[in-house]
């Protein structure tokens, strides 16, 4: 059977690099957000493709999630002595990547092509997919009505501005890739990775055609939240700044009608109910992914939990 994988942010990296210890490369590709990808210091940033690739090719930051292990930051250090802006911080290896694609994208190469040229050269065999080659740009509204980029709501403003809405300028006029598009018709599951679903997955979503897409799959998102809290990242904030209960049910019923289930914590275990007396099927395991072991044996459990909820919809 053939997944597809909707990815962003470093906790979908993780499971992304568990699901690829089961799946084979031609049994699984990862669609991966860029609403958060940008411009600094005339370099083209994608912060979540960079995530999963750098996850998946094992050289990944493992205190940080991000960026890549042992890495030096002389570029930025001397940036700031010089006075220049230097509030995302990128390391210098990460560089090479970013001087690279900026050229190819100057070049007029598209970005999916880009990334599946680096992914290979970093050694990945598994396929990762842009959401879309068109741009598409996340921004917060804060309620004291600012517009903010994504990072620097996320990065510059360490997420304290208080959210009002999001928006995902230009997804009207995007599209999913063509090899993208293909491998999504052509398989039977989608697991939405324990991303934030307000700016790491929704960006996917707005893509137009993805949601008809999935209609006809059998969609099985994890939950971002344990507990109550995020392991990592302002999804739970997000969600209480806009006036949604923070627990697994709202991610369920945010997720509705797409999934068909969803993986949550046992520290969840009491929602069970809820979420199915909201049509959808909970599966009720230890999501937390402290190292790569966990992620593997989160990654079987939710292969096995997707698979067992294609037969019994196909039965």
């Amino acid at each position: 059977m053939k997944f597809s994988v909707l990815a962003g942010g470093v906790g979908g990296a993780k499971l992304v690099n568990g699901l690829s210890k089961w799946l084979s490369p031609d049994d699984m590709a990862v669609i991966v957000n860029t609403g958060d990808d940008f411009e600094f210091l005339g370099f083209y940033i994608c912060p979540d493709i960079d995530t999963v690739m750098y996850n998946l090719a094992g050289i990944n930051n493992p205190d940080t999630g991000y960026g890549i292990k042992d890495d030096t930051f002389n570029v930025i250090k001397n940036l700031e002595k010089l006075g220049t802006e230097s509030w995302f911080h990128i390391g210098d290896s990460d560089i090479a990547n970013q001087i690279k694609r900026t050229m190819q994208l100057n070049a007029g190469i598209p970005l999916s092509d880009i990334i599946e040229e680096t992914s290979k050269a970093l050694g990945n065999t598994h396929l990762i997919f842009p959401m879309s080659n068109e741009p598409v740009r996340t921004w917060v509204v804060t309620n004291e009505g600012e517009s903010l980029p994504f990072q620097e709501y996320f990065v510059k403003r360490h997420f304290q501005p208080e959210v009002k809405q999001i928006l995902f300028k230009g997804s009207e006029e995007s599209k999913l890739p063509k090899k993208a598009h293909e491998f999504m018709e052509s398989s039977q599951l989608v697991i939405i990775c324990p991303s934030n679903p307000y700016v790491s997955i929704d960006p996917i979503l707005s893509v137009p055609g993805v949601r008809e897409i999935l209609q006809n799959k059998t969609v099985v998102a994890v939950s971002p939240l344990i507990g109550g809290k995020t392991v990592k990242g302002p999804a739970a904030k997000i969600m209480s700044e806009l006036g949604i209960e923070v627990s697994v049910t709202s991610i369920a019923k945010h997720y509705q009608p797409l999934i068909k289930g969803i993986v949550i914590d046992t520290q969840d275990r009491q929602e069970t109910e809820q979420i199915s007396h909201c049509g959808i099927i909970p599966y009720v395991t230890d999501i937390l992914m402290p190292d790569t072991q966990a992620q593997e044996r989160l990654a079987g459990e939710v292969i096995n939990f997707s698979i067992q909820l294609h037969k019994e919809s196909a039965a």
